[in-house]
């Protein structure tokens, strides 16, 4: 039952994000950006925590999921740190995720070859 949450929820997700690149003149980019800043909202709220739960990497490895996970270091670094913890919790908190994306990323680049389209 736990593929199935996953596999809906991350599913939904990824519907609203295609409805918005459908409907909208809503650039990429801004789209991406809307996701992980209502991630933070929904993790300061306290909402997104309960759906990733439920739903686990269905809601945890969408770019929400990242927003999620910066809102959560900060509030964690915030109590343990002070204010201090506003400015480092985030990136402590997603550290691994953001290490990970530039390794690959140096990688496909070093494997392919660019080209003019």
């Amino acid at each position: 039952m736990d593929y199935l949450n996953a596999f809906w929820v991350g599913g939904l997700i990824c519907v609203v994000g295609q409805i918005l690149i459908d409907k909208t003149k809503l650039t990429p980019a801004r789209i991406l950006t809307g996701f992980v800043v209502a991630g933070v909202i929904l993790g300061a709220v306290g909402l997104y925590k309960p759906l990733v739960e439920f739903a686990g990497a269905g809601a945890s490895v969408p770019i929400s999921g990242f927003g999620f996970l910066m809102s959560d270091g900060v509030k964690e670094a915030l109590k343990s740190e002070g204010a201090l913890g506003i400015l480092t919790g985030g990136l402590k908190s997603a550290a691994a995720g953001i290490s990970a994306a530039i390794f690959f990323g140096l990688v496909a680049a070093v494997c392919t070859r660019s080209g003019d389209k």
